[in-house]
């Protein structure tokens, strides 16, 4: 006998949604913890199965967590500035830097995985990098609809500009969060108005 259609399969009925489960795996980042898929799966009575169904691994959770959180971010670095064009894109790119060096769950997960946090964060076809390039193609192409006009090609400016991010704040995560902020931004501002 067949199902009928749009009818769920028999069995548990899920406790938790992917979004559930992203926004608990949120939390224990905040806090500086470890995500450990197995307790967000009991916290949240949601098998793991299902989790990595959602997510594809322990990486990809984190990924997911730390693209949302990029977001929340921006979003804020956003709201906080003024002006239009060329000059915007700049303060939100520059505060945007420094949540991130000041956002103490980023340092703790550098502290506490550094070798995996920088793969996670910095590998090209990761869902972190590709959302970050994404973000920043998105502040590009509003800047541009208020009269700025990018010294190269918009899709290579938000990867250039990812790309120095993830070398002045990420780079020795394995010494030790790095943080570059002030040559960044120089470099960054240079590479926005050439």
């Amino acid at each position: 006998m067949t199902r009928a259609e749009g009818t769920r399969a028999p069995g548990r009925p899920s406790s938790a949604s992917r979004e559930d489960v992203l926004e608990a795996a949120i939390a224990v980042f905040l806090e500086g913890k470890r995500i450990d898929v197995n307790a967000v799966a009991a916290q949240l009575g949601v098998g793991r199965a299902s989790i990595y169904r959602w997510f594809g691994s322990r990486d990809g959770l984190l990924g997911a967590a730390i693209a949302q959180q990029l977001d929340r971010v921006v979003s804020h670095a956003d709201r906080r500035c003024h002006g239009t064009g060329g000059d915007r894109l700049i303060e939100i790119l520059d505060r945007t830097i420094h949540l991130l060096v000041e956002n103490d769950a980023l340092r703790s997960y550098f502290d506490n995985e550094s070798t995996a946090a920088l793969r996670l964060v910095t590998r090209g076809d990761g869902e972190v990098h590709q959302h970050a390039v994404a973000i920043v193609d998105r502040f590009i192409a509003r800047a541009e609809t208020e009269g700025y006009h990018p010294p190269i090609e918009r899709n290579t400016l938000s990867y250039a500009l990812v790309r120095l991010w993830e070398a002045f704040l990420y780079n020795d995560a394995v010494a030790g969060f790095r943080g570059d902020v002030e040559r960044l931004q120089q470099v960054q501002t240079a590479l926005l108005r050439a």
